[in-house]
């Protein structure tokens, strides 16, 4: 009976285990659509599509829980840019890495830790 139960318990902590390694994708809906800084007179938007990576389950529901802050940043973020940066695929790369460092520092401001292994822009479109 013993050994059962010690069997039972082993198999249940390598499925825990599995889970805490498996990365998981949270992603932002809708997407989300802001004004950048254009220099002429038209206005110009971006439509971002963004995916959150984070490593088991336990972190996901974290960050699905602060999203809405998140969301917020993410907006800010984009909205501060520049048009030559948002038209250009150095710039966007630029804005990803920006975007990233902004989510994580939020992350650890509310729960201690960097949560986010990567973000990863889905659909990047300009106008």
């Amino acid at each position: 009976m013993a050994i059962c139960i010690s069997l039972v318990m082993s198999l249940s902590s390598k499925v825990a285990l599995a889970d805490d390694s498996t990365f998981m994708y949270y992603g932002f809906e809708p997407d989300i659509i802001t004004n950048y800084l254009s220099t002429g007179k038209k206005v110009g938007f971006v439509r971002v599509t963004i995916e959150l990576m984070a490593q088991g389950e336990t972190n996901l529901k974290i960050i699905q829980h602060h999203a809405p802050l998140l969301r917020a940043a993410l907006v800010d973020v984009l909205g501060r840019q520049p048009e030559d940066r948002v038209k250009s695929l150095a710039g966007r790369e630029e804005i990803r890495k920006l975007c990233f460092n902004t989510v994580n520092q939020l992350l650890k401001k509310e729960t201690g830790q960097e949560l986010a292994t990567e973000l990863l822009f889905t659909k990047y479109i300009y106008h």
